[in-house]
């Protein structure tokens, strides 16, 4: 007796080599091959949440005005009497009234500021409107970058995502040891600003006898030396140029094979370092990192080109994070730990073992139920069963998508939508079946009247998977990407693939006239 090949049962035959071929990687555990990452739940990690104090940020801003109001003025030759930057005021006097209309041509293009002026004298203040802006923008900021900073540092799939209103939520998979915990938060924490500023050479000799309020007066701060505390430099308060104009950061090594890092400024920075350098030979430049001097050279000639060395006493994989940080770009505004929870290696294997052992108790359970019930119906059902599980296993390694526990939740709750669907028909085939039907048209009316049904509950499902993926965050979205692959995969393999095994079995099926065998349903009840 010939079987009836259909497109139906080709389909689901593809579907399985395809989900089997695909899911072997991540099975095994192979070499080659796309896998699925597990998730900080299943195979252990870092779960931070992170506080960003964003006040911090409006301070930053000030600066970055009153740099840009120098280098304009010094490439101007305009001259000023003071110059000086609070936390929410930027203040300066200039010389001659003749050079306030070039004053007033470049502040008019400084966006979010309020000027006042009397005379000569000049104070900008950010409305309320830009401060607000400055702090969102911060948050904002400080996720990409940290985002960044952990992508490259070679963390697989780390989870980086705001919690509320002034949060962040950092979860970082696969941190085993101490030493790497230590290096993530502290290149998480980081902050990279990065700044070059001018020693104030008239009164450097004074500095060990100055307090940071009589520096200030001066216009200037004390900053100590990172390799030895007790060397201070008085440097000018406002910086030559910061971080914001570098554009690249790389590791390399001197001499003496020690590790320096030589970072690469953008065409702005470059014009605004070349002039300063020209103009201060024999003069002094801090490089400052993190409000610490890293060195502070004497300028011999005019540097151009943008090219500029950081040397210290750090290690190679210190001197690899802080060129990370500086590449992805300074933090607008700290950020501070709120909760750190480490979540170790062996509770990661814990949970895989007991979600294994729910995933196959209810699978063994399901199987068991709809041989028992639906005799070999449910034998078909349980094939389609099995290929819907290798299908969301093959897309999920094909796309790299981490699995945690919810998502392995949300393949133990797939495992029974996807027999709920061949119950469903199944019921509506016995149904006709009962009612006199022929067989041919028990099974096709049998699917095409399940079909509505089925349909309408995957789709208010899948609905509420993409909205859960949309709005929710870390393990939420792994539990929305299960839900949504298995949906899909079982409209395939329970809907087309079961029917075109009923297709081509149907003339064995008619020829047995057995109907207790193929649907679990009694001849007394079809009589």
């Amino acid at each position: 007796m010939r079987m009836k090949f259909n497109f139906r049962l080709v389909l689901l035959i593809l579907a399985i080599v395809f989900g089997v071929f695909f899911s072997i990687p991540s099975l095994f555990q192979t070499e080659k091959g796309a896998k699925i990452t597990l998730g900080l739940d299943l195979q252990g990690g870092l779960h931070m949440l992170l506080g960003v104090k964003t006040e911090e940020a409006v301070g930053s801003r000030m600066k970055s005005i009153a740099a840009s109001i120098k280098h304009y003025t010094d490439h101007n030759d305009i001259l000023l009497d003071t110059l000086s930057a609070s936390d929410d005021e930027v203040k300066f006097a200039i010389l001659d009234p003749d050079d306030a209309p070039a004053i007033d041509l470049l502040l008019k293009d400084i966006e979010g500021v309020k000027i006042n002026y009397s005379g000569e004298n000049y104070a900008l203040v950010m409305t309320p409107e830009s401060i607000e802006k400055t702090k969102k923008e911060a948050i904002s900021q400080a996720i990409e970058t940290i985002r960044n900073r952990l992508d490259q540092f070679g963390l697989a799939e780390p989870t980086v995502a705001r919690q509320g209103a002034e949060k962040i939520l950092v979860e970082l998979p696969g941190i085993e040891t101490q030493e790497d915990e230590q290096r993530a938060r502290e290149l998480i924490s980081r902050a990279a600003k990065l700044e070059l500023i001018a020693v104030d050479e008239e009164r450097a000799m004074r500095v060990y006898n100055m307090t940071e309020a009589q520096a200030a007066q001066y216009g200037d701060v004390i900053l100590l030396d990172k390799d030895r505390p007790e060397v201070k430099y008085l440097l000018k308060e406002i910086p030559i140029l910061d971080g914001g104009l570098l554009t690249n950061a790389t590791v390399a090594f001197d001499q003496n094979n020690r590790p320096v890092i030589n970072f690469a400024l953008n065409s702005e920075g470059a014009q605004i370092f070349g002039d300063f350098t020209g103009k201060n030979v024999g003069k002094r430049m801090a490089i400052v990192l993190d409000g610490e001097v890293y060195s502070a050279p004497v300028i011999n000639e005019r540097i151009g080109g943008g090219h500029v060395q950081v040397s210290g006493n750090y290690s190679v994989n210190e001197a690899n994070d802080l060129a990370i940080a500086l590449r992805s770009g300074a933090l607008l505004a700290p950020v501070y730990m709120m909760e750190k929870r480490s979540v170790g290696p062996s509770l990661g294997a814990e949970s895989i073992r007991n979600s294994m052992i729910a995933l196959m108790g209810g699978f063994v359970l399901v199987f068991v139920f709809m041989m028992i019930y639906y005799k070999m119906a449910g034998v078909i059902a349980n094939i389609a069963l099995i290929a819907n599980l290798f299908i969301i296993l093959a897309v999920m390694s094909l796309f790299g998508a981490t699995l945690t526990l919810p998502g392995m939740a949300g393949i133990v709750l797939t495992v029974g939508m996807a027999v709920d669907a061949n119950v469903i028909i199944s019921e509506r085939i016995r149904e006709l079946l009962y009612e006199g039907k022929s067989l041919h048209k028990a099974i096709e009316e049998g699917y095409a009247n399940a079909m509505r049904a089925i349909i309408d509950a995957n789709i208010t499902t899948l609905i509420a998977a993409v909205v859960l993926y949309a709005y929710g965050t870390g393990a939420i979205k792994g539990f929305a990407i299960t839900i949504s692959i298995g949906i899909l995969a079982s409209m395939l393999t329970a809907i087309l693939g079961t029917h075109g095994i009923y297709t081509m079995l149907e003339n064995k099926i008619k020829k047995s006239q057995n109907p207790a065998f193929w649907f679990g349903i009694s001849k007394k009840r079809l009589g």
